[in-house]
């Protein structure tokens, strides 16, 4: 079984996929207008650019004489000088047409031969040679498809006599749409690396471990080995999680009190008070075995009015209280003379809160501590304090 922070994350990143490739398929097809739009800009700009450039490198009219493309006195046919500058300078497939036959071309068959002497489609040859018209769109070139401007060539009396082409293939428009969304997809890529990577911290952080520490606390109630409250963490859900837990641990802590309690009314004594007694009756041997041993001719210390009153013996002490758990308490209260809530007494001599406050609550009715209310944000804390 796949733990939470495993479960969340591969959501998170489902979700960055699912969202990465929804978002190169809107971009591949805007792009796709977006470059068919700039190719054709392209072709007409490149068009235009191509004829000034023939018309100032090589003056004067087009002519055909001999069967051959003549500009000026240049021969078009087989210039393959030509129409290679042109396609180095635009990038585009370069073309010239003596009548709707090519002549001059950059454009390759699949021998790798320049395919001179193949026809112009029939519907540019209508558009330009018929019309007297510029072409710019789509158009069939030698089998491939192309993004295409044709303009007419003219002779000295204004007849058409031929084509002049420039093209970009579908082929280049696809590689620069291809270069594009690899690039995003790069991008997102890295992006989405970092995005999983924060996001495992603050699971981990944020969630995983407070729920980690809950569920520990959670086997040492179990187990009955209590030990304090939690502290975990401080997102909402959380935190009344850890609230939830804390009020089983006080519950659970106050029923073993009652459990210790109802055994001592039935004459059972618990556990721990019979290894307390223990303990305090090897004491008290000790103890009378050295007082007969040293002389008697000392004189007693004086004993304060206070330290009597702090001096409790365990007949005095209400059932469920014991000896030495009072003293270590009262030992703590001398050591911090100010006022204390049970909660930072528990924590100083490693008791349970519950367990404290009914010894403060002991030495509050004998007059040795007395307690108020402090008021601030959440509850009033009790506070006791030495006499």
């Amino acid at each position: 079984m796949r733990s939470l922070k495993h479960q969340m994350l591969i959501l998170l990143l489902g979700s960055l996929f699912l969202l990465a490739v929804c978002f190169l398929t809107v971009l591949g097809w805007y792009m796709k207008d977006r470059v068919v739009a700039a190719t054709i800009i392209k072709t007409q700009t490149d068009l235009a650019t191509c004829g000034e450039i023939i018309d100032k490198t090589y003056p004067g009219y087009w002519s055909v004489q001999d069967g051959n493309l003549y500009k000026g006195a240049t021969k078009i046919n087989l210039n393959n000088e030509l129409v290679d500058h042109l396609s180095r300078l635009t990038g585009d497939t370069v073309t010239f047409f003596l009548g709707d036959t090519r002549v001059a071309t950059t454009v390759l068959g699949s021998n790798d031969e320049r395919v001179i002497g193949t026809k112009v489609s029939a519907n540019v040859a209508r558009t330009v040679l018929e019309d007297g018209q510029t072409f710019i769109g789509e158009a069939n070139v030698v089998g491939q498809w192309h993004q295409s401007g044709y303009a007419p060539l003219r002779a000295e009396n204004g007849n058409i006599i031929g084509i002049f082409y420039v093209g970009i293939s579908h082929a280049y428009e696809k590689e620069i749409i291809t270069r594009s969304l690899i690039t995003m997809a790069v991008l997102g890529l890295g992006l989405t690396i970092l995005i999983a990577l924060i996001t495992w911290f603050f699971i981990q952080k944020v969630i995983i471990n407070p729920l980690h520490n809950i569920m520990l606390g959670t086997r040492d109630v179990a187990t009955g080995h209590v030990t304090e409250k939690v502290k975990v963490s401080r997102v909402k859900e959380i935190e009344e999680l850890e609230d939830a837990f804390n009020q089983m641990v006080e519950q659970f802590q106050t029923s073993i009190e009652e459990i210790d309690s109802r055994a001592d009314s039935n004459g059972e004594m618990p556990l721990a008070e019979i290894e307390d007694t223990v303990i305090d009756s090897s004491e008290d041997i000790e103890t009378t075995d050295l007082s007969l041993l040293t002389s008697n001719t000392s004189e007693p210390e004086e004993v304060s009015k206070a330290d009597t009153a702090w001096s409790i013996k365990e007949e005095d002490l209400p059932k469920g209280l014991n000896e030495t758990t009072l003293e270590q308490i009262i030992e703590f209260l001398q050591a911090n003379r100010r006022p204390l809530s049970s909660e930072e007494v528990a924590e100083g001599v490693k008791l349970t809160r519950v367990t404290v406050r009914r010894y403060l609550e002991f030495l509050e009715d004998r007059g040795l501590l007395i307690s108020k209310l402090k008021y601030g944000i959440g509850r009033p804390v009790k506070l006791f304090t030495p006499i």
